[in-house]
């Protein structure tokens, strides 16, 4: 074989070599994920590109259509993780879990636990809302917003943009010693924190977990029905609004065989989460968000936006 051809054949042979080997850890070890939006705001950026450890639970298997639900090594999700899981919500057709979208948010609640939520299902009074240097979303006068954004960039307060806007006005994050900060330097600022009514309706919520009886109330009806409908296997309708029928039959409570979690957004005005779509099954869960390794607003041009510092920064 002449020269030239020889070293064209190992160069493909190094380039099939190389795919193979990219495509075996995007099936079985690491995978990377573009945030679209804000819905994790102030632990993810939308512009962010993660790594995802699919092993961090134990590796499920592919080709789950075809295989069913297999998962090796597996581990417990923990507390306060941010998760990353497929669309468990119904879709118009019937796909598996693994060809559904992916969606990421922090885990709140696991098998098992009672939350204390709101009217709005928002959990009451995590902890972290009374550490100084947790953010949270503020709402403002429209007129305040040029003396914001001076005076933000003044303090060098980071990781900071404007999220929506209300019926009351804009809507940011900050922590309450940048609320003291922006305090110090604009008089009469009118800033309020969006907070769920936690003096009102508090109800107790119970996570499913496998084996476990979860008693139907008006409260957790529907997130019972859409569970059991998509991941229970069996025909379940509610009527006047309070009774739960499965399979034809009016229950007053169900067992459940799979375990779920209940997943929050950081950001309350971009949600996507189990607010919305319910709890969530183990086998749609992927992996667990790792590190950032690439970050830039999208809204900034090709040679602008580029966030250095959370480069190859852990996800918290």
């Amino acid at each position: 074989m002449r020269p030239i051809a020889k070293d064209f054949f190992f160069w493909i042979k190094a380039l099939v070599i190389a795919i193979a080997g990219v495509l075996l850890l995007q099936f079985f070890a690491f995978s990377s994920c573009y945030i679209p939006s804000s819905g994790m705001e102030n632990s993810l950026y939308r512009g962010d590109q993660i790594i995802i450890n699919k092993w961090a639970y134990g590796l499920r298997l592919p080709f789950m259509s075809a295989f069913g639900y297999k998962r090796i090594n597996e581990r417990p999700v923990q507390k306060n993780d941010i998760v990353v899981f497929n669309n468990p919500q119904a879709t118009s057709t019937t796909l598996p879990a693994d060809k559904r979208k992916v969606f990421i948010s922090r885990c709140m609640g696991l098998p098992g636990d009672t939350l204390m939520i709101s009217n709005q299902y928002s959990i009451i009074c995590p902890r972290a809302e009374v550490n100084p240097d947790h953010k949270q979303l503020y709402v403002y006068p429209k007129e305040k917003e040029s003396s914001i954004e001076k005076n933000i960039k003044k303090l060098g307060i980071e990781d900071n943009r404007l999220l929506g806007y209300n019926k009351n006005g804009y809507v940011r994050s900050f922590s309450r010693y940048e609320i003291y900060l922006l305090n110090q330097e604009i008089q009469d600022l009118k800033i309020k924190s969006i907070l769920p009514d936690t003096c009102k309706q508090t109800r107790s919520l119970i996570v499913p977990g496998k084996g476990r009886s979860i008693r139907v109330t008006p409260w957790n009806i529907y997130f019972l029905k859409n569970a059991i409908n998509e991941h229970e296997g069996k025909k379940a309708f509610i009527i006047k609004d309070s009774l739960l029928y499965v399979n034809g039959e009016k229950v007053s409570s169900f067992v459940f065989t799979k375990d779920y979690y209940w997943m929050v957004s950081n950001n309350s005005i971009n949600i996507n989460d189990s607010r919305i779509f319910g709890f969530v099954p183990k086998d749609y869960i992927i992996g667990k968000a790792s590190f950032v390794w690439f970050s830039k607003d999208s809204q900034a041009g090709l040679f602008g936006g580029y966030r250095w510092k959370r480069f190859f920064q852990s996800v918290k």
